[in-house]
């Protein structure tokens, strides 16, 4: 069952809320990788827990577009752990600019479907989703 919004006509088939919803409550995955597929936002690679944030940004395509979500393990100064779960919209300067207008466009109605991202991050190129800016987003 896909629901498709009036506003952009993109549809958010039902695995990716189901697989996001895994990686929240029962951390079977890293990260989530998301492509528009058509006319709908579609599930392109699940990465397992043991994958790093290397792995992740290795797996984000050098010039196409895509959402990704990554479950950000942390030590707080207070030395807790914590997690936060990313919204990363990834736009590089090299995709298409239909492309790029569509996700923009797109973003926002694929974001609220999924309940719990807690940092939104924009990225047009690596360095704008380096390591550190997760790290200091996150604290």
């Amino acid at each position: 069952m896909k629901k498709a919004n009036a506003a952009s006509g993109m549809a958010v088939e039902d695995e990716c809320k189901r697989k996001f919803l895994e990686l929240k409550s029962k951390r079977n995955y890293r990260f989530i990788i998301f492509r528009i597929d058509g006319q709908q936002v579609v599930v392109e690679k699940l990465g397992n827990p043991q994958e790093t944030y290397d792995d992740f940004t290795a797996s984000l395509p050098a010039d196409e577009c895509r959402y990704a979500v990554f479950d950000f393990d942390f030590t707080t100064t207070e030395n807790c752990q914590k997690s936060k779960i990313f919204f990363i919209a990834w736009s590089p300067d090299s995709s298409r600019v239909r492309m790029k207008m569509v996700y923009a466009s797109s973003k926002d109605r694929f974001k609220r479907e999924l309940d719990g991202i807690q940092v939104e991050l924009q990225a047009t190129d690596p360095s704008e989703m380096s390591f550190d800016i997760i790290k200091s987003r996150a604290l």
